[in-house]
């Protein structure tokens, strides 16, 4: 059994870490891809970072965190990635970097046609279809069969592309937001490349919880959150854009801060949350001491299997996400059977076990509740939950 593996079943190591975060008293919140918590020394880190800021104002700013340490950290995100730091431009997240690269992609010419599905985030659908009375482009909306393989998902995205020759640009989700659904993202890119379609990666829930080289993945474009799996305050985020593809995004309505050559150019200029960007240095060291995005991911997983391996046996209640390995993270769906309104499961949940969850819908296959252990959870919690879809299944 690898060493992430066998280590994520001892309660007793990851307890030492789950002891450095704060948890307000009340429900035991399994809905943890909103946002991560930070951890008690990054809010403390933070909250220096802000008096600091409000003491120094602007001289700061001016004289040393735009010259220096604004580029350390960016140097710094980029090896978190494994790219040159000229690579990446910071955003306040994932949905503003997302938008950015849509809007600005260059490429697309009246009759061209994008491709979405039905599980991308809904700010990606928007921004896929305002390409559509923006720039003259036809939107594909395509949707995924249920229950879902490896072998399907990629059979759905290579009959689009057979079928609609005009593609030239698709939204690719890497973790799904509603169901927690791990795209295979390789294999749909190098299928999109045979027929001349650029991908733009939406890798918000992915950063932290899986490991991946984007190079490999034959991803030119992503966009990525700091505040879900890697531990940051919120308003954090970046892009990528491979540096043989800069010039195929243009600057962010007309940007003229940076060159046309920097990848800043394509995000929108803006004073940034400073002290949340001053925190990184420490919040990177905290996500690296933790053994990183293969030792949470492996953490999240086993605190998913633990419920999901109850929940496949009880016929009230259905798991929406594969147990395929390469198709599953920490995040899953289920749904109640038995129960048409999910929403009204979740408050049951919520009032008779104490348990916070959040209903997703727009997905396909139908309504569901997403469940999200996080770095505080137990196997206990986990316990507790098929314990309630037991009782209520």
């Amino acid at each position: 059994m690898p060493d992430n593996t066998r280590r994520a079943r001892d309660e007793a190591f990851w307890q030492t870490f789950a002891d450095r975060y704060d948890v307000e008293p009340g429900p035991l919140n399994l809905e943890n891809g909103y946002f991560a918590r930070m951890s008690r020394t990054v809010v403390e880190e933070y909250q220096r970072n802000i008096e600091l800021i409000n003491r120094s104002n602007s001289v700061y700013v001016r004289q040393r965190f735009e010259q220096g340490d604004s580029l350390k950290i960016r140097a710094q995100l980029a090896r978190l990635i494994g790219v040159p730091a000229d690579s990446i431009a910071l955003t306040r997240n994932a949905s503003e970097g997302l938008q950015s690269l849509i809007r600005n992609y260059n490429r697309l010419q009246p009759g061209d046609q994008v491709l979405i599905c039905d599980l991308e985030y809904d700010t990606v659908k928007g921004a896929m279809r305002w390409l559509a009375r923006s720039r003259g482009v036809e939107v594909i909306e395509i949707e995924h069969a249920h229950p879902a393989t490896f072998d399907s998902l990629l059979d759905t995205y290579r009959q689009a592309f057979a079928r609609y020759p005009r593609l030239k640009l698709m939204a690719l989700t890497h973790v799904t937001h509603r169901t927690g659904l791990v795209m295979p993202v390789q294999a749909i890119a190098a299928a999109a490349k045979e027929h001349g379609i650029d991908v733009i990666l939406d890798g918000a829930h992915a950063l932290g919880q899986l490991e991946f080289d984007l190079t490999e993945l034959g991803i030119a474009f992503a966009g990525f959150n700091l505040h879900k799996w890697i531990g940051a305050p919120l308003t954090l985020g970046f892009i990528y854009i491979a540096l043989e593809r800069l010039a195929d995004i243009d600057p962010d309505m007309g940007e003229m801060h940076f060159p046309p050559t920097d990848i800043r150019a394509r995000t929108s200029y803006s004073t940034p949350n400073i002290p949340a960007l001053m925190t990184l240095p420490l919040v990177l060291e905290e996500h690296w001491a933790m053994g990183g995005a293969a030792a949470k991911g492996a953490r999240l997983n086993y605190l998913r299997n633990r419920w999901v391996a109850t929940a496949r046996q009880l016929p009230g209640v259905e798991v929406l996400t594969p147990d395929d390995p390469r198709l599953y993270c920490g995040i899953t769906s289920m749904r109640f059977t038995r129960h048409a309104d999910q929403q009204l499961m979740v408050e049951r949940l919520l009032n008779e076990y104490n348990l916070f969850t959040v209903a997703r819908s727009g997905a396909a296959c139908g309504p569901c509740i997403r469940i999200t252990p996080g770095l505080t959870t137990t196997a206990s919690d986990m316990d507790v939950l098929a314990r309630a879809l037991t009782e209520l299944g």
